[in-house]
């Protein structure tokens, strides 16, 4: 009931009410009984003065008993009350309700006491004859200056009793009504305050559940008033400062999703609270399996938990480059604490792998340039020297080494042409002419041009082309470049009496498959990866002639017409180099 507003307010006025009247009862009862024995005991002694001037000339003359008896009866009887008329000595003369003999000496009843001291006595006690509340007043009969008896006269307190209690029942009533009355009001007031109250806990309640559009419509100037009015500008406050943090947390939430660093977030335990996709790929797990795991449970890498430990020990920024091997992955680690007192970590990863990819790449390209431009100028050097110390003296070797001067030129002069196609065709320079081409007139100029090679080398060349394939959508020359480098690499590399096969096929998706395999000497699994790289030369391939540039080529115009170009090998049984030309 007490966590009731109503009743808060109820309660508290009913008490306080009942409380004034039960203190203005017993005022008012006290007062109104002190007024009526007063009144009472003001008629009492006057009845009793009478009453003395009329016993006073038989006391006097020391009358019979029976006289004194009978006049007791009679003035009890004239003013409807108890008479007692006493001797001096205290017997009971006369009685007006009770054998006077039976009664004991009364000259220590405290009326008497005071009425032989005072003049006039009062007393109110209980009353053992009657068995009733009584008042008593009595008044010394004096005769010649001295007391000869005593007279008193008894009423009982039922008519002041009875007044008392009436009042008492009609302010019982009177308080009552009031309690109701109060209590009736004071529920409309306390009503009128708790619905305003109900209704703000409603929209707060509203609001708390994720409705921050909840308001409430108030036309009051009073408190309540003014306290809708500050809690639905809280509201509209507080919508907006959600609305700005949900477009942040969105934000921040599409950044880290898209950001090409890893980022991850433990709390002052080591917990992951957050980590986006970049960082579950790379640490090969997923958001399910790291939240609310601890890092160690995460990473499965020593060198990345013991980083993470050394920023937890030291309090401040660590970083390392990491690599993980089973993967091959290259990663520069950068983690932070969090504020101050270990509230936690934030944890970068930076994808390194692609960077030193290109810088493997990079440095090999410099190398393979710089191992392939140094034999022809040390030929050509040779040539030189050799001349200068002599040889043109001797017109035969002289002619013979020019020659082979020559040669190194012209080597030289393709390196640099196909170095320049090259850059062309990745700077995306050199032109497409599309046309709608028959599959047979781009595989078939190439094919007998490189045949007789082939018979040189003892190498069957066998050709597949169906019938029914439908036309590509090609520059004719280009593609023809692209069969051309597969197809001289393929006899190339296939001993005598082995086979190379070239077929092409319809493909799916639109596209034709043009295949060139070989029973050669094969790739390794570890050069496989890399053939497609500019001067990359495998181990077979490092005795042999040729820039090194021709796959890169060929891949390059492959993927100029929207095909790939894919190779599978087995060192010592033979490889595989395909690729599609789009459906005109």
């Amino acid at each position: 009931m007490f966590k009731n507003l109503r009743w808060r307010i109820v309660i508290p006025y009913v008490l306080l009410i009942l409380v004034a009247m039960a203190t203005l009862s017993f005022y008012l009862t006290r007062a109104v009984r002190q007024s009526a024995q007063a009144d009472l005991q003001e008629h009492l002694l006057t009845q009793t003065r009478t009453l003395a001037e009329v016993a006073r000339p038989l006391l006097a003359t020391e009358t019979e008993a029976a006289a004194l008896e009978d006049l007791a009866r009679r003035w009890a009887e004239l003013v409807n009350a108890r008479v007692t008329i006493i001797g001096v000595s205290g017997t009971v003369l006369g009685e007006s309700h009770q054998d006077r003999l039976q009664m004991e000496n009364h000259l220590r009843r405290p009326e008497i006491q005071e009425a032989r001291v005072t003049g006039e006595g009062s007393a109110i006690r209980f009353s053992e004859t009657l068995q009733r509340e009584m008042m008593y007043t009595a008044l010394p009969v004096t005769s010649a200056q001295e007391i000869v008896g005593y007279v008193r006269v008894a009423l009982p307190l039922d008519s002041v009793e009875h007044s008392a209690n009436q009042l008492q029942g009609t302010i019982f009533t009177g308080t009552l009504l009031i309690t109701l009355f109060a209590m009736f009001l004071s529920l409309i007031i306390a009503e009128r305050i708790a619905r305003p109250v109900r209704r703000l806990t409603g929209v707060a309640r509203r609001m708390a559940e994720g409705d921050l559009s909840a308001r409430l419509l108030t036309s009051s100037q009073d408190e309540i008033g003014t306290l809708t009015r500050a809690f639905n500008h809280m509201g509209q406050q507080l919508r907006e400062k959600v609305d700005t943090l949900a477009e942040e947390r969105t934000r921040l939430a599409t950044v880290l999703e898209l950001m090409a660093d890893g980022v991850l977030i433990t709390d002052e335990q080591g917990r992951v609270e957050l980590i986006n996709p970049t960082a579950a790929e790379l640490l090969n797990t997923t958001e399910a399996e790291a939240l609310g795991h601890s890092f160690a449970q995460v990473v499965h890498h020593y060198q990345l938990i013991e980083l993470w430990q050394g920023c937890q020990e030291q309090s401040r920024e660590q970083t390392e480059t990491i690599e993980i091997g089973p993967r091959n992955l290259f990663l520069q680690v950068v983690v932070t604490p969090l504020g101050p007192g270990q509230q936690g970590t934030l944890v970068i990863i930076q994808n390194l792998t692609a960077l030193r990819h290109l810088q493997t790449v990079r440095r090999d390209f410099i190398s393979n340039i710089s191992h392939e431009l140094r034999t022809p100028l040390a030929s050509l050097k040779a040539v030189v020297e050799t001349l200068r110390d002599g040889a043109l003296d001797d017109p035969p070797a002289a002619h013979r080494f020019l020659d082979r001067a020559d040669r190194e030129v012209d080597a030289l002069t393709q390196m640099v042409q196909e170095l320049l196609e090259l850059s062309r065709i990745e700077s995306g320079k050199v032109p497409l002419r599309l046309s709608p081409t028959p599959v047979a007139d781009v595989i078939a100029p190439t094919v007998e041009r490189l045949r007789p090679q082939a018979e040189r080398n003892e190498v069957v060349l066998v050709v597949e082309l169906s019938p029914e394939l439908p036309l590509v959508l090609v520059d004719a020359q280009r593609v023809q470049q692209v069969v051309s480098n597969l197809l001289h690499n393929a006899i190339k590399f296939t001993p005598a009496g082995g086979k190379v096969t070239l077929r092409a096929t319809d493909g799916e998706a639109g596209v034709v498959r043009v295949e060139i395999s070989d029973t050669g000497i094969g790739i390794p699994a570890s050069d496989l990866p890399r053939i497609f790289e500019r001067f990359y030369k495998s181990d077979r391939a490092r005795s042999g002639g040729g820039t090194g540039l021709g796959l890169a080529i060929a891949r390059h115009l492959v993927e100029a017409h929207g095909g790939e170009i894919r190779a599978r090998s087995q060192e010592g049984h033979g490889s595989a180099f395909s690729f599609t030309l789009p459906v005109a």
